[in-house]
């Protein structure tokens, strides 16, 4: 399987749903006036809760409860945009990790909801302390407003694994985003890292800094296609 071929989490999980529980729910949403990336209101929409039940085992705590509905709410909001992915190559992924941190960024541009599905094995992050790291597959991002970013990362992604892990992050771009260690902003922390052309994302700011240096890359891509291909956009 080559990072052109690789699945995402919308198409893993939503693939033979979307259009109909998908619909449903912005049917239900544009009827009752609710704002559809309000994820308050999206909780308490009967067709999101119906969709959220099929998905979440009964007796799932509570946390994972919020996980599925924040991934289901990024999904849809991913859906609703036109289903945008845009999978970068090694090059421009290299090129936007190493990037400056205090370059300006704005999402005026891109589309309001994509998914950026990022080289494999390429950025890692320890998702709990003490855990094994897991590699990112990609970010949901929306950005409703000007330097309003809210991300969620998709990581353990693995066609032997049952499932993958969340991440959300949600704010402003900071102005300048240091490490308290010193080290480069996506320097890996694992050993060898360096030497093995990894890099790492360490805490929520990492992750809308991530989703801010991208998206140049993706209102430049976007640009060329009226449509979001359905095999999504590739960024070499």
């Amino acid at each position: 399987m080559t990072d052109r071929t690789r699945p995402t989490p919308f198409e893993l999980v939503f693939a033979d749903l979307a259009q109909e529980r998908f619909g449903a729910i912005r049917d239900s949403l544009v009827a009752a006036k609710l704002d559809a990336a309000d994820l308050d209101a999206f909780a308490l929409d009967r067709q999101a809760v119906l969709l959220l039940r099929d998905l979440v085992p009964d007796d799932a705590p509570e946390e994972a409860v919020r996980e599925h509905l924040s991934f289901l709410h990024h999904a849809f909001l991913n859906w609703q945009a036109g289903g945008w992915t845009f999978r970068l190559g090694r090059r421009p992924a290299i090129e936007l990790l190493n990037a400056p941190s205090a370059q300006e960024g704005t999402a005026a541009a891109t589309p309001q909801a994509y998914y950026i599905q990022f080289p494999a094995r390429m950025v890692w992050a320890e998702l709990a302390e003490g855990q094994p790291h897991e590699p990112l597959d990609g970010l949901f991002v929306h950005s409703p407003a000007a330097n309003r970013w809210q991300v969620m990362g998709i990581f353990g992604l693995h066609p032997d694994r049952a499932g993958f892990s969340v991440v959300t992050a949600s704010g402003a771009r900071l102005a300048r985003l240091e490490r308290e260690d010193g080290s480069p902003v996506f320097a890996s922390v694992l050993p060898g890292g360096a030497t093995a052309e990894i890099y790492s994302v360490v805490g929520p700011e990492e992750m809308i800094e991530l989703a801010a240096r991208a998206a140049p890359l993706v209102a430049r891509a976007a640009s060329q296609h009226r449509t979001a291909p359905p095999e999504g956009i590739f960024v070499e």
